[in-house]
């Protein structure tokens, strides 16, 4: 381990009765924080005993023993180091501070804040300031526009993860508000609602010439999320590079980081005013737009570092039930593997990202030791590779294009020196040229 404890780190042996208050004072603090079970004050895993049944319990703890509540703003992980099994409790900053130890109540008994290593009761003027400033419209306390609502397809995501559905399934997922009454998540999650996600192609590098606008939505937000997700992967083409020793497939986005991206903007959009997050396709690029700046009190520096703060806490909780979100706090860090900060753009009221596409022939460099090409004209260097002496007719035919296709993207790779003809048309044969990596 080469962390210590800090502001944002804690580490405990065992669990104990001091629990509840760290949790709540990372909860009440900006940033959040990570809590370490069976690491000792130097860092060194010591283990957890039963862990099963600890992780069960830490769970139980933190959703039971804190208010308001806290779904969707913890996850426990287990994690191995120096092959012992630790826990790794990951707690998010809360939207609706201040929050409390449930038995001592909303008091500088109950409220706590992380200053440096260590663990402050609020006093009462900052506890007053904290509920003051308690977000007004989070979702869970909007009323949904329609009370007639059904679940049936949230319950069969549900029931695919892996969980069984009982009769309080709408009060564990804090569908309802304080009357009872169904609230803005579950209409997001109900079938039939009027939430839309605009998934948008331009011709060009513009939005000038819009040639396909498709709507996903008026449904259960999870699906909406899931044919979204196949929509862009759909237009994620595959580029092929090929080596003396290896083919690999390469795609214009990162799988993993549109995958997060996609879903983050989806979970974090703000619904207050009805509007979803929005998806727009260009020759060059991919830029998806959430609706909501930064999280109160956020800087740009703590939303890249991973620091996480979920806006629609109820959904980062649904959506990671069912698979959607792997852990918390770790989507953005999950992008910034692949792509630098810049690709994110911070407004007033909305975020965007932009993913510039890994390009195809347009982007060859004659001086360059690569050379990009699509998935046409890898299926012909396949054909070839495997019929050498085949005609164009009978590519065409085997590939179900037309002949001036064909023709026309082998005199690219011919140009490219990738392939070259041996002997006459009649008595010659293809051959494929790998002195040169092609992606």
């Amino acid at each position: 381990m080469k962390l210590i404890e800090s502001s944002i780190n804690e580490f405990k042996l065992v669990l104990n009765d001091k629990f509840e208050k760290e949790v709540v004072s990372f909860i009440n603090s900006k940033d959040g924080g990570n809590i370490y079970l069976g690491i000792n004050d130097k860092g060194e895993p010591v283990g957890v005993q039963e862990i099963d049944k600890i992780q069960l319990e830490v769970k139980d703890r933190i959703k039971n023993n804190i208010k308001p509540s806290t779904l969707g703003l913890f996850d426990v992980v287990v994690e191995v180091i120096n092959q012992i099994e630790i826990l790794h409790i990951v707690i998010a900053s809360g939207p609706e501070k201040p929050y409390y130890v449930k038995k001592r109540g909303m008091s500088p008994e109950g409220c706590f804040i992380r200053i440096g290593s260590s663990v402050e009761s609020m006093n009462s003027e900052m506890i007053i300031d904290l509920f003051s400033k308690r977000t007004k419209n989070s979702l869970k306390s909007i009323v949904s526009p329609m009370q007639n609502l059904t679940f049936s397809q949230l319950k069969i995501f549900y029931e695919e993860a892996g969980y069984e559905i009982g009769s309080n399934f709408i009060n564990q997922l804090d569908l309802v508000n304080d009357d009872k009454k169904y609230n803005y998540v579950a209409y997001l999650l109900s079938d039939n609602n009027t939430i839309s996600i605009q998934v948008a192609k331009y011709q060009g590098l513009d939005s000038y010439n819009l040639i396909e606008n498709e709507e996903y939505g008026h449904c259960c937000l999870i699906k909406a999320a899931k044919n979204v997700l196949n929509r862009l992967e759909q237009e994620n083409r595959v580029f092929t590079q090929i080596t003396s020793v290896q083919r690999k497939e390469i795609k214009k986005i990162d799988p993993i980081a549109l995958r997060e991206a996609v879903v983050n903007a989806i979970v974090h959009n703000d619904y207050s005013h009805e509007y979803a997050a929005k998806f727009e396709l260009y020759e060059d690029r991919l830029e998806i737009s959430s609706n909501g700046g930064l999280p109160e009190r956020f800087t740009k520096e703590d939303f890249l570092g991973g620091f996480s703060a979920p806006k629609n806490k109820e959904l980062m909780r649904v959506f990671k039930d069912v698979g959607l979100v792997e852990q918390l706090g770790t989507g953005i860090r999950r992008i910034l593997k692949t792509y630098t900060s810049d690709i994110y753009e911070f407004y007033p009221n909305f975020i965007r990202v932009t993913f510039k596409f890994k390009d195809s022939i347009q982007n060859f460099n004659p001086f360059s030791t690569s050379t990009v090409i699509n998935t046409i004209q890898k299926n012909i260097i396949e054909v070839i590779t495997k019929e050498p002496t085949t005609t164009q007719e009978a590519i065409a035919n085997k590939l179900n294009v037309s002949k001036r296709t064909i023709i026309r993207h082998m005199n690219i790779l011919e140009n490219l020196k990738l392939i070259k003809r041996v002997g006459d048309n009649r008595t010659g044969y293809w051959e494929i040229l790998k002195e040169r990596e092609m992606k």
